[in-house]
This record gives C-alpha cells, structure tokens and sequence, in this order.
C-alpha cells in the first residue's frame, strides 16, 4: 500500500521537533502480535526524532498498547492510564495515546476518550499505517479519535525498531478467520491477510544482516498462510535457506490446519526447531464443538502421533481453557486426561473470561469464578505432575542450545534452549549469550534441565 502519507508526516514532525530531545515511552500488553506492533510504533517515533525514555516520568510522548483478551485487561488499561494525569500536569507537553486491541473495541475506546479528557490520541489496530498523521495532529493540540472497521491492509515499509537481542518477529500475516466463540481477536484484527512471501524473505535477510540469528515468524494460525501459491510449508523452506539463519520457529498452529506436509517440513527442515505450539483448549469434544475448534480429540491425538513418529525428540506446548460455558465436571476431568496421555512440555492454562462480543460471552451455563479457579488449580497440579517427567528422557542427551541469559539465582547459570524448546542451565561465561553451544544434559532443574557445555 502507499505510505507516502506517512512519510511526508514523519518528515513534517522530525523538522519540528528537531533538537527539542524529546522521548517516548511505549506500554504493552498482551501477546507477540502487539509486541511487533510496539516495535513499529518505536520504529515511527525514532524516525520523527524522538528517543526512548527509561521511564514514563521522562517521556515527552506515553503509548498505550492495549489487549483485550482476558477479562480484567480494561481495569488494568484504565487504571494505569488514569495514573498519567499528574504527569500530564507535571508536563503540559506530554502526550498521551493509548491504541492496540482494546481501541478497536470503539464502546471501550469511546468510554475511555469520555473518562479520561487528558488523553490526546485513541486509535484501533488498523491505523498503524495513519500513525505519524494521527500525532501530527496531537501536536497540533487536535484531540484524536480513529477508530476503523475495515479489515485493515498489508502494510510493508513501516519502520521498525527491534528490540536488541538475537531473537525477534516477522509477521507473516495478519487476522483471523476462524471465529472460535471466545475469542475477541476476529473482531478486533480483522479477517486473514497474508503478505507476500519475499517480501517476508526480504524482512528476514534484513533482521538476519543486523544480528538476529533466531525469527519466530508470527500469524494467529500461521497454518492457513497462503499467498502467491505458496502456502505455510512452501515459505518455511523459503525461509529456512536464509544465509545466515540459525534458528526458525513459528506460532501459532491451529490443530484444523496441521498438514503432513507440515509436519514433514519440520522434520526436514535443518533450521526449523522441532517444537510446536499446538493449543488444544479443552479434552472434551462437546466443549470444543461449543468453542467452534473444528476438530476432535481424535482428530488432536492424530497429529501428536504424526509429530513424534516423524520429528525426533519434538516438544509440544498448548493453550488450555477451563470453566468454559457448560463445561461439566466430566468434561474438565477429559481436559485432564488429555494432559496426561500428551505429556506436553508446557502448557499456558487460563480460566475463562467472556469478552463482550463473542457468541460464548452470551451463552448460557456461565461456569461461577470460584469453580474455575478449582479446575484451574487442580489442571495446574496434573501439569506439575506430568513435566517432570518428560524430562527426565533427556538425561545423556547431547544438543545445541541458544544462549539467551544468565540466571543470577543462586550460582550464576547460563540458560538457552535446545532446539525443541527444552530449557537448560549451565555453567559459562555471559560472553556466550547469542551464541549457540553444544550442551551435555545432567539432570534436572525445577521444570528444566542442566547440563555442561562440551567443548
């Protein structure tokens, strides 16, 4: 799309604001998708000449980028932008925005914008592109408000301000079109939009050049990717020839869309880490049939069989939801045993919260808040259970870990992961981190492992 716009705004500003060393400071919440989105709005910003402050007391400019997937992200979103009003006063050219998920929900945006008139800037997920725009007008002492129902377009070219690390984002895609019945992210980031795959390959010849040797590529069901003819698997190959390239992973797969030839790209694929994450949400058939999931525990089971017959030592992580509506003790006690015959490596458990919007917030049978704290607890001990024991296979094992840290817990320990997303601790010097390393495993340690490095 055209970005002329954009970029005439951020010359507009960087003239204006030129030696006034003014700073930003961005807040986000929720998942991965708006931690890129964050980046690109650094990206902006530092092309407007503005620089990141250590903190909001510092900032010239505050952002919000708000998430609407659980139930109390609009109390923590209120709560902590009405806490900018002394800062406000404190400093009579600060601006305050707040955007992301949440924004494009316009009856939360709309009370936001009455309750809090300090705020200068409220804008959806789809004016990403109309940023620079939206601020030159907040600098024009001109109160914002834009919010857009539209699916939102492919936008290439923005500019981007990475974390610093050796791990980071591409986008694949964008929305959603699978309408699972407690999921507000449909309505929010529109319906799937693919972008083109060398214009991916081009990004991670790009982030690959600065230092970045691990890329998750990003898509809410990077499965259903697809443009150009080329389909999920086809741009893993694509990509996996990167010069460069150390490690590639991808998130998130729905189970309906894991193909055999996904599966035999994983398995081929030298870059392509041997993990999946594969969110199941609940054992029981009738309950996924009620979340609109479109498939079966069979169905799940398959794929888990397909994945460890032709991926050796493949790791599978998942999302699960307890106390959706209707959901009887019969079928939490099928969530549990799913848990128990898959032996996941990790799982991220939440209780359910209705979003106002989707057809679960209106069904009937609402699960009271203290038995979904129960089956949550109680899932949470058959997971405790569980992980330890697919460690303990790895005892012996040899693999190749990413540096990422030292945990100064106790004796300083480095820590990466292997391939397949194991985590293990060793001792080494922090000169090592980002680098990979050859690792013997030992033992175990709480949920992970320990091991020496091999030299």
């Amino acid at each position: 799309m055209e970005l002329n716009g954009c970029y005439d705004a951020i010359k507009r500003i960087h003239e204006r604001i030129d030696a006034m060393n003014l700073k930003y400071y961005i807040e986000t919440y929720g998942c991965q998708m708006n931690e890129h989105d964050s980046e690109k709005l650094a990206g902006i910003l530092e092309e407007c000449g503005y620089t990141a402050a250590q903190s909001k007391e510092d900032a010239d400019l505050i952002l919000f980028n708000t998430c609407c997937v659980r139930e109390h992200a609009e109390l923590r979103t209120f709560g902590n932008v009405g806490f900018t009003k002394e800062l406000k006063q404190n400093n009579p050219r600060l601006i305050i925005g707040v955007c992301g998920c949440m924004m494009q929900q316009k009856e939360a945006a709309q009370k936001l914008y009455r309750r809090f008139p300090f705020v200068d800037m409220v804008f959806g997920t789809h004016e990403l592109k109309n940023f620079p725009i939206l601020l030159e007008r907040a600098l024009n002492e001109q109160r914002v408000f834009e919010i857009t129902d539209i699916d939102g377009e492919v936008i290439e070219g923005l500019p981007v301000k990475r974390v610093p690390g050796f791990s980071t984002f591409v986008n694949i895609m964008y929305g959603c079109n699978n309408f699972c019945t407690y999921c507000i992210v449909p309505y929010v980031r529109g319906r799937e939009r693919s972008r083109r795959p060398e214009d991916i390959v081009n990004e991670v010849r790009k982030v690959v050049s600065e230092g970045f040797g691990e890329i998750t590529l990003l898509g809410q069901n990077v499965n259903s990717y697809c443009s150009d003819g080329v389909n999920f698997p086809k741009l893993l190959k694509m990509v996996n020839e990167v010069e460069g390239l150390k490690r590639l992973r991808f998130m998130t797969s729905h189970p309906k869309d894991l193909s055999d030839e996904l599966i035999d790209a994983m398995a081929e694929l030298d870059k392509v880490c041997k993990h999946i994450h594969l969110p199941v949400q609940s054992g029981s058939d009738r309950i996924l049939q009620l979340m609109n999931r479109k498939y079966t525990i069979e169905h799940y089971m398959g794929l888990v069989d397909k994945l460890r017959a032709k991926i050796e030592n493949v790791e599978i992580t998942t999302d699960i939801i307890v106390g959706f509506p209707g959901e009887t003790e019969e079928d939490f006690e099928e969530t549990c045993e799913l848990v128990r015959k898959v032996g996941y490596s990790n799982a991220y458990t939440f209780a359910y919260s209705p979003r106002q919007g989707t057809k679960a917030a209106a069904m009937q049978d609402q699960i009271p808040l203290e038995e979904k704290k129960r089956r949550l607890n109680l899932l949470n001990s058959v997971l405790a259970e569980t992980l330890p024991a697919g460690n303990e296979k790895y005892i012996g094992h040899i693999g190749d870990i990413l540096v990422e840290g030292v945990d100064h817990r106790g004796k300083p320990l480095l820590f990466g992961k292997l391939s397949n997303f194991k985590m293990v601790y060793v001792e080494g010097p922090e000169d090592l981190i980002g680098s990979i390393v050859k690792v013997k495993v030992d033992g175990l340690r709480f949920n992970s492992l320990f091991g020496h490095i091999i030299h």
